[in-house]
């Protein structure tokens, strides 16, 4: 893990948990008691994300936020193949390990995928779901995600990514509806996360991997069905430069018995811009969906 000296402990102050992986340990948080809310990070987030909702939630549930290996304060080899179906693989003994039941999901992102994957696996212990600007199945006709996918997971994006840590120093930026919602000091905590070059690998394998992973997307997805029961809430930032109205429109599709609250001001990173609406909608989702 390293130094982490950098960490803000008021804004984080949440005690280091790890499981060991085939690919190097894996750090998660495990906060409170109760039924359990399990969040799941996108790229180049980490569990950080998500701490003014554990801070929120802790006292009346279980809060488990991991961060994927290559991320946050997990391990970061250089040898491993950082696929997102390696990813959903270690969720899923992480929660095997923990004895994790009738879980609420809570995803955005690449935690879209990562999380869906288990939860058409194990309806049976996925309770709700909060779903937050993401996607999971395939877009590889869709040229909006294409050419993304193309120029961040080709050389040059690649480059910019491993050089000089252009995901989450300039893109994080361009992807709040309201750039003054990234405050530097919270902005340096995803920064630093990914410190050197020889750290970013997990980082530049996923902008690629939107295309690459069509064949996974789209096992995942032609089982989607067997979660249309389950309550689900869309908190939606209205002016992400990703995910948009047509992708909100295609989950509210496949989960009818859904609740939908859009942020008009608000982009990608609902979580950091958006802690305040975000926490109102899940403790009262929560509290209604018991």
């Amino acid at each position: 893990m390293g130094n982490t000296d950098w960490i803000d402990r008021n804004e984080y102050p949440f005690a280091s948990h790890f499981f060991q992986t085939d690919a190097g340990k894996l750090h998660y948080v495990d906060e409170g008691r109760g039924e359990v809310v399990l969040m799941l990070h996108g790229n180049p987030a980490w569990s950080f994300l998500y701490r003014n909702l554990i801070k929120l939630l802790s006292p009346n549930y279980r809060c488990i936020a991991p961060d994927y290996i290559g991320f946050g304060l997990s391990d970061k080899p250089l040898d491993w193949d950082y696929l997102p179906e390696e990813h959903a693989r270690h969720i899923e003994a992480l929660i095997g390990h923990l004895g994790l039941k009738d879980i609420t999901l809570v995803v955005g992102d690449w935690g879209g995928p990562i999380g869906m994957n288990y939860a058409v696996s194990h309806p049976h212990n996925v309770k709700r779901l909060i779903v937050m600007n993401t996607w999971a199945w395939p877009v590889n006709r869709d040229f909006h995600y294409v050419a993304f996918s193309t120029f961040m997971g080709g050389p040059i994006g690649r480059f910019l990514i491993r050089r000089f840590n252009f995901f989450a120093g300039t893109f994080m930026r361009v992807a709040f509806g309201d750039k003054n919602k990234l405050s530097p000091e919270a902005h340096q905590h995803y920064l630093r996360a990914l410190p050197t070059e020889a750290e970013r690998k997990g980082n530049y394998v996923f902008p690629k991997q939107i295309i690459a992973s069509t064949p996974w997307l789209a096992q995942l997805w032609s089982r989607i069905g067997v979660l249309q029961d389950k309550p689900a809430l869309f908190v939606w930032g209205m002016k992400d430069v990703a995910f948009r109205e047509k992708e909100l429109k295609q989950w509210q599709s496949v989960l009818p018995n859904s609740l939908t609250l859009r942020l008009n001001t608000v982009g990608h990173f609902v979580q950091e811009e958006a802690p305040q609406e975000l926490g109102e909608a899940v403790t009262e989702f929560l509290r209604n969906k018991s």
